[in-house]
């Protein structure tokens, strides 16, 4: 039993060098299929020290970690615990699954049973949500019977500032609605008067052909936010007290 443990330890000491060579590579500082190999190769090595971590018996024992676990000394499986777990290196470019689209024409009954992949991630302190789904029904309103397009949606969020992009539409999202408050307007950038374009930081960039090609929000601040707060809830109290 001995020979087998130390034997499982030396193939895992092995294992664990090649992950650190593949993580480390120089290929994964730039994209490409070069980089996409080494990272689906060490995506794989993540799973065969897990098949290796199955085999141990645990037998050289356990040692606490900072945090207060048993971890075993050979495969460092946690003690009482199933581990589900996604292998990304410390250092270098890092990627987890690949690029999934809207794969049926058929439309399901839910959403549940249309979706593809659904998955969201802290990276950081940005958000990061994927939802890809194919054709479903759903109900608008709780009497609108409808059919909602398949798509692929992605969704960046930092500070309060949401970026969504699907395959028609990319969307900047300064602050969320409120519950109580009138939607906001929308219109094209041509149908909107000049005095309600002066007060959006608004700049557009276009190539020598006229085309599109970056739309740039300037921030408002933090402070002029909660002049602006202060002003609108003074302004609401002013009124009040007219009444």
């Amino acid at each position: 039993m001995k020979g087998v443990s130390r034997r499982l330890a030396t193939e895992l000491k092995s294992l664990f060098q090649s992950m650190d060579f593949v993580s480390t590579h120089r290929a994964l500082r730039r994209e490409g299929k070069q980089a996409d190999r080494f990272a689906e190769l060490y995506q794989q090595l993540g799973k065969l020290w897990g098949f290796l971590a199955l085999q141990c018996d645990h037998s050289a024992g356990w040692r606490k970690t900072k945090e207060g676990n048993d971890v075993c000394r050979v495969c460092g499986t946690v003690k009482g615990k199933t581990e589900d777990w996604i292998f990304l290196p410390c250092k270098g470019r890092k990627k987890i699954g690949r690029k999934l689209l809207p794969n049926s024409r058929k439309t399901f009954a839910n959403k549940s049973k249309a979706t593809v992949v659904e998955d969201t991630i802290e990276f950081h302190g940005a958000k990061l949500h994927v939802d890809v789904h194919n054709c479903y029904r759903s109900r608008l309103f709780r009497d609108l019977d409808m059919a909602v397009a398949a798509e692929r949606i992605a969704r960046v969020e930092e500070d309060g500032i949401e970026c969504s992009i699907d395959r028609h539409i990319a969307s900047i999202k300064l602050r969320k609605h409120k519950r109580g408050e009138r939607p906001p307007y929308g219109g094209f950038v041509w149908e909107l008067p000049k005095r309600r374009l002066q007060k959006f930081p608004l700049m557009l960039e276009y190539d020598a052909r006229g085309n599109l090609v970056r739309v740039s929000i300037l921030r408002p601040s933090r402070s002029t936010e909660r002049r602006r707060r202060r002003k609108s809830r003074h302004s609401g109290q002013a009124q009040s007290r007219r009444r």
